[in-house]
């Protein structure tokens, strides 16, 4: 499977980074208590912080925003999934447990301040682009609704779009019978590549530890296009 960036997007934005996590025999179920309870007191913690720095002060969730506007699309009309979880924060609704992948996905959205999507490698077919969405891209969502995606970067299969740093689509969703995912990373345009790589190793490590399995993690920007799996 080959995985590619529309060079496209780095003609409008050339600081664009997409991070890819592939995993290879998890188990996903019910999070640990560990992770319940860590997560639980980092929305506390979280919760008083934007108390005083509210959500689109913060620097990654600003950072993505510019990046929406970049592109064309309204940040205040279709939010990124970093700030709508932010804001589900500052409002006291807390995130609740839903099973082990996607509780540390957003548990890494929350604390990298950064759109973050997971999909069930198996529900994927053909190879995998990152583009830009046009008036007629849109998919059913995990929201429980059609989103449109128009200026608003995407990825998509021979199937058709499935995820984007707005919403993901219920087509290529984790369940607990997934055993290999692929993860993309919508990274802050302000890290540089060895921040990039950091980041992305310290995801994976915590992901299998806590769902078993391997990982491999990848980069795509302006000097790497195109990368297989």
């Amino acid at each position: 499977m080959n995985i590619s960036l529309d060079k496209s997007i780095l003609q409008t934005n050339d600081q664009v980074k997409i991070g890819i996590i592939h995993y290879t025999k998890i188990v996903v179920s019910e999070s640990p208590q560990m992770i319940k309870g860590r997560t639980q007191l980092y929305q506390e913690n979280l919760y008083l912080e934007l108390q005083e720095n509210p959500v689109t002060q913060r620097e990654g969730i600003a950072e993505w925003r510019t990046v929406w506007k970049s592109f064309g699309a309204d940040p205040n009309r279709y939010r990124h999934s970093a700030e709508s979880l932010m804001r589900r924060i500052a409002k006291q609704n807390y995130l609740t447990p839903f099973h082990s992948a996607v509780d540390i996905n957003n548990f890494f959205s929350l604390q990298y301040e950064i759109p973050i999507g997971i999909y069930d490698i198996e529900k994927l077919v053909g190879d995998i682009e990152i583009t830009l969405g046009t008036e007629q891209t849109g998919y059913d969502g995990l929201n429980g609704r059609f989103n449109s995606l128009n200026h608003i970067l995407y990825s998509k299969d021979q199937e058709g779009a499935f995820g984007s740093p707005f919403v993901d689509s219920v087509r290529t969703a984790v369940t607990e019978e997934t055993s290999h995912a692929l993860q993309i990373f919508y990274l802050r345009p302000s890290l540089d590549e060895a921040q990039c790589h950091q980041l992305l190793a310290t995801a994976g490590k915590m992901f299998t530890q806590v769902n078993g399995g391997d990982y491999e993690s990848f980069l795509l920007n302006q000097d790497n296009l195109v990368l297989s799996i």
